[in-house]
């Protein structure tokens, strides 16, 4: 188990899924957290209230109008807001919570809840899977998909970790990198890993499926897989086929895939991505109203910025990188199958991508410039420019892009059937920035959720955006006792101040913590306290509604 004992990794997996105490405090002691003083925003959307949330181990035992409740330890949260805990539906978090558990540009933010698995999650992971992850220079470990999240708790978290399961991982697993459709077996096998990840307690099957080779798979294997969640109350959640030229028909599929897989369905970061496509943003929300009204359970989630953030290799045709990213670099090496690719990459408004992460420490004075910068300083059209780069750092060259309406972020925030995701990475600041950049999405979503749209632009009230950001969620994703603010149900509680409650990341200085979280509690223990990291790892695994103990 890469040097975890065993022994510690079962008592780990016991404490993060064994049954809550259900206990009430003696009147002797009283609770043993109290959150006293504060406006309760229960996660139910209704009018706030003055109330005091008592905890007794790691559930709520009662949520007091009258003030009477006593406790061996006290957070105050006079003049502040307490809700429950956010639900971050799209986490890239893994590896940074493999190094250093706190994660706190997310807990920062009042985040207890970390969701894996936009197309790679992080298990099952065989010998195929980990040399294609290590070749994109991703971090890789052979290991279940269960084993993966236990794991992660086992080394000490701050927040709760839960995941889908990636079809990119499973398509890796089996059938490898190539543009092919699975065998019959080789399906059969996928599926079969579908239901062992859910009795494991995956939430579903999640798709990106603009990237290779994701975006080799049709409808019918992706249905499939969908299909076999079914029985165990799994959801198909995905980054649909196209954000922009091709988005409605994108839209299509997954509505076929969650009527034919008889699945709720979202979509990952709902977008209309280019200029040209920014029109087809009100068809896509008309489009999922009419499905909703129809009885599909179709929602979606969103990061709350105009840019995305992704690999500039994204932009090269799919076909590019049949067999894997080493045979990319092959391709973009040969002089014809180079001129191939230029011609077919989409490199349109290049002022508008700007490098962010690089493999190698000798490309990072690139980070902050824009490709049509380097595209100009080197004298080649954007197109080489990018295929240069990718071969000189062997990588997939991290990127944001500028490509979407402020105006159609605003429309997805006033959607009642739209939470919150980062789609980012969860960094702890300890000695040092890290060397990369990022998008500042990874610091400021949630907060600037709360801080800009809420407070100043009062787009949505502050009860609505809480629901959004906790029981909707929770609700979609089927979670048990988790959401809201009631007695019975698990401690998870952030305390803020609606009036300082803040994003501070920039493009230019992504790195830098949110303002206005006091206090976060997880599972009843206090991970920040008056803003404070504490040596509290409270966190659990999360597990879906098909889990078998």
């Amino acid at each position: 188990m890469r040097g975890l004992a065993r022994a510690a990794l079962a008592a780990a997996t016991f404490a993060a899924c064994a049954p809550s105490p259900t206990s009430e405090p003696s009147p002797r002691s009283g609770a043993d957290l109290l959150v006293r003083g504060g406006t309760v925003y229960d996660g139910s959307g209704g009018k706030p209230y003055a109330a005091d949330i008592a905890i007794a181990g790691d559930s709520i035992v009662a949520v007091d109008r009258g003030g009477g409740t006593s406790a061996r330890d006290t957070l105050d949260a006079r003049g502040l807001a307490v809700a429950p805990g956010f639900i971050n539906m799209l986490s890239w978090g893994f590896d940074e919570l493999l190094q250093d558990g706190r994660g706190e540009s997310d807990l920062r933010q009042g985040v207890t809840l970390e969701i894996f698995g936009e197309g790679q999650s992080p298990g099952p992971v065989n010998e195929r899977v980990a040399r294609e992850m290590l070749a994109r220079g991703d971090t890789a470990h052979p290991w279940g998909f269960g084993e993966a999240l236990d794991s992660l708790v086992a080394r000490g978290v701050s927040m709760n970790v839960a995941s889908f399961v990636g079809a990119t991982t499973l398509r890796m697993h089996e059938v490898g990198t190539e543009d092919r459709a699975p065998t019959a077996e080789e399906l059969a096998r996928m599926e079969s890993l579908v239901r062992q990840a859910m009795e494991e307690g995956a939430l579903g099957v999640g798709t990106s499926l603009i990237y290779p080779p994701a975006s080799y798979s049709t409808t019918a294997e992706l249905i499939a897989l969908a299909k076999a969640s079914a029985p165990y109350g799994g959801m198909y959640i995905s980054h649909m086929r196209g954000e922009g030229e091709h988005l409605l028909e994108a839209a299509d599929e997954l509505l076929t895939i969650s009527r034919e897989a008889g699945v709720p369905a979202e979509i990952y970061h709902i977008k209309a991505a280019g200029r040209d496509n920014w029109g087809k943003f009100d068809a896509l929300l008309a489009k999922v109203d009419s499905a909703r009204k129809a009885g599909l359970r179709i929602s979606a989630d969103m990061y709350t910025y105009p840019a995305s953030s992704t690999g500039l290799t994204s932009r090269f045709p799919t076909w590019s990188e049949s067999g894997g990213f080493d045979s990319l670099l092959v391709r973009l090496k040969d002089s014809v199958t180079r001129a191939r690719v230029a011609a077919e990459s989409d490199m349109r408004e290049p002022t508008g991508i700007l490098l962010v992460g690089f493999r190698s420490a000798g490309m990072r004075p690139l980070i902050g410039k824009t490709l049509a910068d380097i595209a100009t300083e080197r004298g080649v059209a954007p197109e080489v420019a990018a295929m240069d780069l990718v071969v000189e750092d062997q990588s997939r060259i991290g990127v944001v892009f500028f490509s979407m309406a402020e105006e159609n972020v605003r429309k997805a925030v006033r959607t009642p059937w739209v939470s919150f995701a980062s789609d980012g990475g969860s960094f702890t600041l300890a000695d040092s920035v890290p060397a990369n950049s990022t998008h500042p999405r990874a610091y400021g979503n949630f907060a600037r959720l709360l801080g800009r749209y809420v407070r100043e632009e009062k787009l949505i009230t502050l009860e609505e955006a809480v629901r959004r950001l906790t029981a909707l969620p929770a609700a979609n994703l089927g979670l048990r006792r988790r959401g809201r603010l009631a007695p019975g149900n698990y401690a998870d509680v952030v305390v803020f101040d609606p009036a300082k409650v803040a994003d501070l990341a920039t493009y230019e200085q992504p790195h830098r913590y949110a303002a206005g979280v006091r206090h976060v509690v997880v599972n009843g223990k206090a991970a920040l306290r008056d803003g404070q990291v504490t040596d509290a790892r409270p966190g659990r695994v999360v597990r879906g509604r098909g889990w078998k103990r």
